[in-house]
Order: structure tokens, then sequence, then C-alpha cells
């Protein structure tokens, strides 16, 4: 509780949202947590919740393995897809987009920019930064940036991000539509209990139910089939009796 507290801030029960924004929040933690799952790279899942905190009507809570100091561009492109797989599956599921993913679409254009301006992992624009950061805060200020770069390479630093945007979009739908079946069964879990975590959301994880065959399979017995009638032999036309033939009787002639 007092990780969720730091991390999401405090629950918000009094908070009464109707059934309808319940499942779209269910399925967006699922989103999270269900790319978060099935990307090596990606932090494991540890809680989700659609219980209010702060600002947010749900959260998907993941820790790593391990004490962690430096980050590679594989697990920041496993932490965009994440952060898209709520709104994914928003879209997936409802055909729908809706403003929960604001945050999210936020810290993940931040994240891609980041990438591209200040950790040289942009391979159209090589090694080096773009900007240079003042901090004024002691006049204030907020945190501004010295531009020195080009129009152009602006343009080029913009498709940067928008490309890393789209490619972690992909990857998180691409993950939603091949497990829908774990997305659904995860996120009526959520609308029920409203929490998961440990073995309970591992179970969810690890299931294996088979999907019911959409195809008809030959039974293992053959179906006897029915002889087909014999068929009968085409009757034939019947003859006409034979008439014997009538010769005229010969009378002798008379003798002289």
């Amino acid at each position: 509780e007092s990780v969720d507290r730091v991390i999401a801030g405090p629950e918000r029960k009094s908070r009464k949202i109707s059934p309808k924004e319940k499942e779209i929040t269910a399925y967006h933690e699922a989103g999270h947590a269900l790319v978060a799952r099935m990307l090596p790279n990606a932090d494991p899942v540890h809680k989700i919740s659609i219980v209010a905190r702060g600002m947010s009507l749900g959260h998907t809570r993941q820790l790593p393995v391990e004490d962690r100091y430096l980050r590679t561009r594989a697990q920041f492109k496993a932490m965009l897809a994440t952060l898209l797989g709520g709104h994914t599956a928003e879209g997936l599921i409802f055909h729908e987009m809706t403003t929960g993913a604001q945050s999210d679409i936020e810290q993940a254009t931040k994240i891609a920019r980041a990438m591209v301006t200040n950790f040289g992992m942009s391979d159209k624009l090589g090694p080096r930064t773009f900007g240079r950061k003042e901090e004024m805060v002691f006049l204030g200020r907020e945190i501004t940036e010295q531009r020195d770069y080009s129009d152009k390479i602006a343009e080029q630093i913009d498709d940067e991000v928008y490309n890393l945007i789209q490619q972690a979009h992909r990857v998180a739908k691409r993950t939603l539509t091949q497990n829908k079946a774990k997305l659904v069964l995860l996120a009526e879990k959520l609308i029920a209990q409203e929490t998961l975590e440990g073995k309970e959301l591992e179970a969810v994880f690890s299931d294996t139910t088979p999907k019911p065959a959409t195809e008809v399979k030959p039974t293992s017995t053959p179906v006897p089939v029915k002889p087909l009638a014999e068929a009968k032999p085409e009757a034939r036309p019947k003859k006409a009796p034979m008439v014997p033939r009538l010769v005229p009787k010969q009378t002798p002639a008379p003798s002289d």
C-alpha cells in the first residue's frame, strides 16, 4: 500500500464511476499489463488495480528484478509499447479512444524524444545530443532548452520521435491482438475483483485454457454410410408376339 501511495497517490474510493467507465478502465490497465508481460525487455508486472488513486482511475505497478542504473534502447522501446498498451486496448475492444491515455501518451512522447535528443539512440541522427538545457529554477523559471540545431534537423527529430511512437503502437497492437483471449480474461477478473497481484495475477497470465474449436473436426469413429440402393436392370421392351402366316389352301385341279 505504501508503494502504491508513492507511485499513484492515495486511494479515492469515494470516486464513483459508471459501469461502462469501469469496464474501459479495466481493459486499459489490462492492456498495459499484458504488453509488459509479453515483452522480454519490460519490467515484471506485480499488481494491477482499477481502484482510483490520485487523478487516475487505475494503475499497473511494474518493478525491476534488480537495481538498475542503466537502460538499454530495447528496454526503452518496451517501455513505449507498455505505455501505449492501454490506449491500444481501448481501440481494439471498443473501437474508440478516451482521454484516459493522456498521461501515458505524454510520457511516451517524452521518452521517445529523450532517446533521440539526449541518449543518441537514433540510427538516423546518430550519437549526439540536440539542444542545450538551461536551468533557471533559482529565478523562478522552468528549465528551458536553447535550440542549437537547424529547422531541417528539427524535422528529422520529429520524424524519429514519430517513428518510435508508431513502432511501439504496432508492437502493442500485435501483442494484444495475438493474446486477445488473455486480455479479455484479465479485464473480466479486474472488473470483478478490482485488484490483481501475486499468484492470482500470475495464474491469469499463465492461463492455457483451450479456446473453443471453431472448425468442425472429423469424429474419431467413422460414420456408417448407408449402401446405395442397387440399380434395377432397365426393363426391355416386350417383343410383339409372332403371328403365324396363313398360307391359302390350294385345291387340286379337276382331271379331264
